[in-house]
């Protein structure tokens, strides 16, 4: 890890970027103390799209989304120990 002083950061701070780009941590010191540590951001996570998987489950009937829930499974939904009359 490199320690470099404030006035050599601003004076080559696209450098120090692309040595962070390239996996390196770079730590900007105010004298003798070390303030700020640049490192590199994550990468932005890919944006979904409405209707990126259409067609990578057909097999799935539209049934399957619309059919009312079965009395047992309804009732853990709602929360109610199994058995449980209503």
């Amino acid at each position: 890890m490199a320690i470099v002083s404030i006035q050599n950061a601003k004076s080559n701070l696209s450098k120090l970027i692309a040595r962070v780009e390239a996996g390196e941590d770079i730590v900007i010191a105010r004298g003798m103390r070390p303030v700020v540590r640049l490192t590199l951001v994550a990468p932005a996570k890919r944006k979904l799209t409405f209707g990126a998987i259409k067609g990578e489950y057909p097999d799935i009937p539209a049934s399957f989304f619309f059919d009312a829930l079965p009395e047992d499974e309804l009732k853990a939904w709602e929360g109610e120990p199994k058995g449980a009359a209503r």
